[in-house]
């Protein structure tokens, strides 16, 4: 499988980011690390990793919401669908998920080759209603590990959709870490999986990876 396949398989979506600011030495930083994190997850878990290798804009930009959707507050709207690295910066990015115990957690880490300036959602966009035809749903503002020296964000989203066979709903917890060029992003999911009740996500467990895969990363 192509490296870029693999990424695909990676990347989930509805990334919201804030910008680190201070100074500090990352010259000993390597995003290739974050694949150490194997270790946190023994089996049950099947664990795969992907990179390093250059960014790919197009995985990075996660799955979009549907168009036509409308928002409250409206002005929020484009701030639930931010991308974390715009198209058009250069770098490179290394990969880790892992998937047990009914959850999919994925760890992304991203080195650009300049700061990328990522605004945090304003007060007024902490929580944002979804609605639209046969969807509705949420995104907001949780809480995210204080790491020293970095600064990071939560977001939660749920998406409820009505199908034929009734309604199904979506579930996405995402955290990033920004500190000077780097990025870090851990994504945590249900997985779908047939005849089994909807695994309740550890939020514990993926603020603790968040932790862990800036201190790999620094080195």
């Amino acid at each position: 499988m192509s490296y870029s396949k693999s990424m695909a398989l990676l990347l989930c979506a509805g990334l919201l980011a804030s910008c680190g600011g201070k100074s500090d030495d990352y010259s000993r930083a390597d995003i290739a690390r974050v694949k150490d994190l194997r270790s946190e997850f023994p089996a049950p878990f099947t664990v795969k990793d992907a990179g390093p290798a250059a960014i790919d804009p197009r995985l990075l930009a996660g799955q979009k919401l549907p168009a036509g959707l409308t928002f409250d507050p409206a002005e929020c709207g484009k701030v639930t669908q931010q991308q974390t690295v715009p198209a058009d910066v250069k770098g490179n990015m290394a990969a880790l998920t892992a998937e047990g115990d009914g959850v999919r957690y994925v760890v992304i880490a991203v080195e650009t080759s300049e700061p990328v300036p990522v605004p945090t959602p304003s007060d007024q966009c902490h929580k944002v209603t979804v609605a639209g035809a046969g969807i509705r749903g949420l995104v907001e503002v949780v809480d995210a590990p204080d790491v020293d020296g970095v600064q990071t964000v939560g977001a939660h989203r749920v998406l409820q959709t009505v199908t034929a066979q009734g309604p199904r709903t979506g579930e996405l917890y995402n955290y990033v870490a920004h500190f000077g060029t780097f990025i870090v992003i851990v994504t945590a999911n249900p997985l779908v999986q047939a005849d089994r009740p909807v695994a309740r996500i550890d939020t514990a467990r993926a603020r603790d990876l968040v932790t862990k895969a800036v201190e790999l990363v620094k080195g």
